[in-house]
């Protein structure tokens, strides 16, 4: 709950307290129903959707005011190195690297414009969640384009992108996962996190379920990753997450 209060990714309303406010409809509309003596399925429906729309409050809005959780320990297990946050936006993913990782410095790269739920995208709101974590020394931050990254290859030792790849073109996604392969150094590491359509999902966003975003599983992500030059060495679930750890494929010559 502390965390809820200390860091401010600048979510739009829909997206950070939208449940709250249906929840709070649906209360005055199961009030009504009982004072006004209205059908007794008014009352059972409108209670139902209150404890749906604070369930989904506590889920997913109130997940968004914390820094995202690393899904899986074998990443960067050294503890160290220079970690490539792709699509940083205002650090949610930095922070779970910073965080799981108190030894590894990590550049932040994004366009920082306005759009996906984030008002107000810009490097100092960045820079001012990391600095409330205290893990300033550790940032580094650039502004740039996952297609065509202004990075030398080879410069990391392991990369993450979450929840930014699966919003991009067919033509963007294999050139974003090509660069991501290129920026890494031989056997470096990839954390991809996108948007997994499970039961979370479409029980807390039941209506854009039937978005095209959120039809994306597997059979997607498996064979880009290995047309880009990555072998998959790990891959799981969390509510709503699908992750994919892989390592970059060690070319002929390469040690």
């Amino acid at each position: 709950m502390i965390d809820f209060f200390k860091y401010d990714f600048g979510y739009t309303w829909q997206w950070s307290y939208g449940h709250l406010l249906a929840a709070v409809v649906f209360l005055l509309v199961a009030v009504l129903s009982s004072r006004l003596a209205w059908p007794v399925w008014t009352r059972i429906v409108s209670t139902a959707a209150v404890i749906w729309a604070l369930a989904a409050f506590v889920t997913f809005d109130a997940g968004l005011s914390r820094p995202a959780a690393l899904p899986t320990s074998h990443f960067l297990e050294s503890g160290s190195g220079r970690v490539l946050d792709g699509g940083a936006g205002s650090g949610r993913s930095t922070l779970m690297v910073l965080l799981a990782r108190p030894r590894a410095t990590v550049v932040a790269l994004d366009l920082f414009r306005e759009g996906y739920g984030i008002g107000g995208n810009a490097p100092d709101r960045l820079r001012t969640n990391v600095r409330a974590a205290g893990a300033e020394n550790r940032l580094e931050i650039r502004t740039g384009d996952l297609r065509e990254m202004p990075f030398e290859a080879g410069t990391f030792d392991a990369a993450v992108s979450a929840y930014v790849i699966d919003h991009l073109s067919k033509k963007g996604i294999q050139q974003s996962l090509a660069e991501m392969a290129r920026v890494l150094r031989p056997d470096g590491q990839f954390l991809l996190m996108v948007i997994n359509t499970d039961a979370w999902v479409r029980f807390a966003y039941p209506l854009f379920y039937v978005h095209l975003y959120y039809g994306s599983g597997q059979d997607r992500w498996r064979p880009v990753l290995t047309d880009a030059g990555f072998d998959i060495v790990e891959q799981g679930t969390q509510p709503a997450t699908m992750y994919f750890l892989a390592q970059k494929r060690l070319r002929p010559g390469e040690e």
